[in-house]
This record gives C-alpha cells, structure tokens and sequence, in this order.
C-alpha cells in the first residue's frame, strides 16, 4: 500500500505543508489537530467542545483513511492551562475509554493561536479483520 494523505480542505495545510493525514501501510498518522469547528468555521470558547471537536475531525481523517477511531494505539494531547486537564479527560474518556491508547498529556505555554486550547494528534495501526 503506498502513502496517501489525508486533508480537511484548509488551504493551511498548503500553505504550511503538511497533511491532516498520512496513511501509510498498516499505519495513520493523525497530525496535531485543534479544536476547529468546520462545520460552522469557528473556534468554541471551551476546552469540552474543543476537545469534542478534534475527535470528530480525527475521526474524520481516520475514516476517510479506512481507519476506525478502535485502531488508535497512540495519542498525544497538548492543553494550554493545567485547569482544562479534568474537562479535557472527560472527553478523551467518552470517546476512548474502551480503545485506551498509550497517550500522553503536556501542558504547554501556547498553540498557534491564542484562542485555541487542546490539540490531539494520534496515531493508529490497522486491525486484522
């Protein structure tokens, strides 16, 4: 199976270089999503609907890729305040309490806006069928 990338449409992707997606054999890899909503083109003010809304992009990606959200088996999260921890793990829990991927949580200083306050990035393997 050779490369293919993923993308969301966002002329970002263009500009920056790089893809929401590239799946590559077994494996996808999910680039750090934010919490964007693209169906309304806006950034929510809270983490929970952030956080809500990069799974649904991830998931979209993944999907399109021909993966499953179960095919996760690595994340990483990225919040901007250590406060939004608890309501960011709600989420993640609602939506990955029964995969339980290998993650990792950092608090960092900023994201590349000011408005945005998690980002995800996975990365998932495909499962034997």
């Amino acid at each position: 199976m050779s490369r293919r990338l993923i993308s969301t449409g966002s002329p970002l992707e263009k500009t920056v270089g790089y893809s929401r997606a590239v799946i590559d054999g077994e494996f996808a890899f999910v680039a750090g999503t934010t919490g964007y909503d693209y169906t309304t083109m806006t950034m929510p003010s809270d983490v929970t609907s952030q956080s809500r809304n990069c799974f649904k992009t991830i998931e979209a990606a993944l999907k399109e890729g021909g993966f499953e959200m179960a095919d996760i088996v690595r994340a990483t999260y990225y919040v901007t305040d250590a406060s939004y921890i608890d309501a960011h793990f709600a989420v993640c829990g609602e939506v990955l309490g029964d995969i339980r991927p290998a993650a990792t949580l950092l608090v960092v200083s900023a994201l590349a806006k000011p408005e945005m306050k998690v980002e995800i990035e996975v990365t998932a393997k495909r499962r034997s069928v």
